[in-house]
């Protein structure tokens, strides 16, 4: 089986587009613009998923969960380009935006919902990408239950893996490596209640956990594992990527957040870690003292709460993960 890889989209969207959630940009819009992500939209996401589904490749795409959740906590409603209704009296018919029609027989319409500009949906002034005020929170209804910016019957076409660091699936006592990076750390960012599988198992939707430890203590027996759970054959080629055009679509994939994904780009294979890699267990008090003297005392404050606020949350969703 050929698999078609897209690696973390929905930023473009979350960051730069005129559905940005994020505030990173919302006061610099030539950096938005100098992106080239500045029209992008969820819908128009969704589009180019599409597109590379209909090459005959099974897809898989990596990305950050909260890309598709409003940030700091804040209610979450319908992209108006993916249908959301909007929530002003007398705007299309039964309250429906001209973008109503985004998502037919579970795939994503091409026709309907979009138009030059993205202008459909939008009553907050949007022109080209651009606007007088941030976008969110947008003019459109919530759909029940559902915690993102994202119509349930798109988010059941796919089997989500939840496995990204800092999230809660490696140990929130990671989160120091995160803290030299600028706005990356706070306990907001770092876990999101929203992300826990008890939020979306009423919607029947395909959710497997895979924690970073386990994996890196037993790479085949977790890939393995996990090829199972997802329906494909397993191959011992699924943990190497020595080759030039391995490389070369790493790189260009990777280019997007330079620095990130630096150690990644340098890989060439995934192998168990040995005994002196292992983690250690170490008392609250020897974690807040190596924090202080290496970041602070007022940044181990800032690194204690974050984890403290996060560990329950990772408990939860460990008891959920991959057992081999």
């Amino acid at each position: 089986m050929s698999f078609a890889c897209v690696h973390e989209p929905f930023g473009d969207a979350f960051y730069f587009g005129p559905e940005r959630l994020s505030p990173r940009y919302e006061n610099d819009e030539a950096a938005r613009q100098a992106s080239g992500f500045a029209d992008s939209t969820f819908k128009t996401i969704f589009e180019r998923i599409e597109k590379e589904g209909k090459e005959g490749k099974r897809l898989f795409i990596k990305d950050i969960i909260h890309y598709l959740v409003p940030p700091q906590g804040k209610p979450a409603t319908i992209a108006p380009s993916l249908g959301g209704k909007s929530n002003k009296k007398g705007v299309g018919t039964n309250g429906e935006t001209n973008g109503a029609n985004g998502v037919s027989n579970g795939e994503i319409n091409g026709v309907n919902g979009a138009s030059a500009g993205e202008s459909n949906g939008y009553t907050n002034g949007h022109t080209n990408g651009t606007s007088s005020k941030a976008p969110y929170p947008y003019d459109t209804l919530a759909e029940p239950g559902n915690p993102t910016v994202v119509p349930a019957e798109i988010l059941k076409q796919f089997h989500f893996t939840f496995f990204d660091p800092p999230s809660p699936l490696q140990h929130p006592i990671l989160l120091p490596l995160y803290y030299p990076t600028p706005r990356c750390l706070g306990p907001s960012l770092a876990g999101t209640p929203e992300s826990s599988p008890e939020n979306l198992k009423d919607g029947a939707v395909s959710i497997t956990v895979i924690d970073a430890d386990d994996l890196l203590d037993n790479p085949e027996g977790i890939i393995k594992a996990y090829c199972k759970e997802v329906g494909m054959d397993y191959d011992p080629n699924m943990l190497i990527w020595d080759t030039e055009e391995h490389h070369k679509k790493a790189r260009e994939a990777f280019d997007k957040w330079r620095g990130f994904h630096d150690d990644a780009i340098n890989s060439t294979s995934l192998k168990a870690r040995s005994v002196e890699h292992k983690k250690k267990p170490k008392t609250p008090e020897q974690e807040n003292a190596e924090w202080a003297e290496k970041y602070g005392a007022d940044a181990a404050k800032v690194i204690r709460e974050t984890v403290d606020a996060n560990v329950e949350d990772y408990e939860y969703l460990k008891s959920f993960a991959i057992k081999v």
